[in-house]
């Protein structure tokens, strides 16, 4: 049952909070433990208990992660003096809406692909290359969307999509390979253990031109600031520690160099 103070406001014990959002109590004694979702205060019986600000709080939060954004991101987010939850909330919506239509483009993709395979329908090799752009689009904004709109904006990031949205099969291809001459060549400077070798410049040089598939525009800085993201982002960092624990940080010192020039 919940508790009932002052002006019939509600507040919960850490087992009824858990019963009423669906959050196990382990996990709202771990947001406790971090930082992230303190009790209101602790009763005589030496109870957690969350008031309403607390229960706002974590709808925030599940919001958050609900957009695949990280606990440590959520905690520097919502405790920031500046944070406005309305705009915050404005903003979930939003990203949801958008959310929304990606996983309905996703769908009708997926429907029609299944049609094809089962004879309904015939898909030309366009058909089948645009679903897959669009598919690769949808990961992308899935694995990394709110971290990246976050950082460089809607626009720059809407701009991107629509470039690789743009791109004939060709040029496609080119960008595959590109991708995966990135990752050899950085993976076989990262031997050598020097940033600055020729190597590494080659695949500093390499990664500039796979941005540059995306970007309307090439700067240094942007180069630099995109390279300190993988670092900063565990899943950008994952991904380009696969073989090479460190990779990641490697080629960020290695762009740091080659933009010095």
């Amino acid at each position: 049952m919940m508790i009932l103070s002052g002006g019939e406001r509600m507040e919960y014990t850490v087992k009824q909070l858990a019963e009423l959002t669906g959050v196990t109590t382990r996990t709202l004694r771990y947001y406790n433990e971090i930082g992230l979702l303190m009790p209101a205060k602790i009763n005589s019986s030496g109870y957690r208990i969350y008031g309403e600000k607390e229960v706002d709080k974590l709808q925030q939060i599940l919001f958050y992660r609900e957009l695949g954004v990280d606990l440590d991101t959520i905690k520097k987010i919502i405790n920031s003096p500046s944070f406005d939850s309305m705009k915050a909330l404005k903003e979930h919506r939003e990203k949801l809406l958008a959310k929304r239509r990606q996983l309905d483009s996703l769908i009708a993709n997926v429907e029609k692909t299944i049609a094809a395979k089962e004879g309904r329908i015939t898909m030309n090799d366009k058909e089948k290359f645009e679903a897959f752009k669009q598919k690769l689009i949808e990961e992308n904004e899935r694995k990394y969307g709110y971290e990246v709109r976050e950082k460089y904006g809607d626009e720059v990031v809407d701009r991107s999509n629509q470039k690789l949205k743009n791109m004939t099969k060709e040029q496609f291809e080119q960008l595959k390979q590109l991708e995966e001459e990135v990752l050899n060549t950085l993976n076989k400077a990262f031997v050598t253990g020097d940033p600055a070798s020729e190597l590494a410049q080659k695949a500093a040089d390499l990664h500039r031109q796979w941005l540059c598939y995306f970007w309307d525009h090439y700067t240094k800085e942007a180069h630099r600031g995109v390279t300190e993201m993988y670092v900063a982002d565990e899943r950008f960092k994952a991904y380009y520690d696969k073989k090479h624990l460190g990779a990641a940080e490697f080629l960020r010192d290695a762009v740091r160099i080659y933009t010095m020039n």
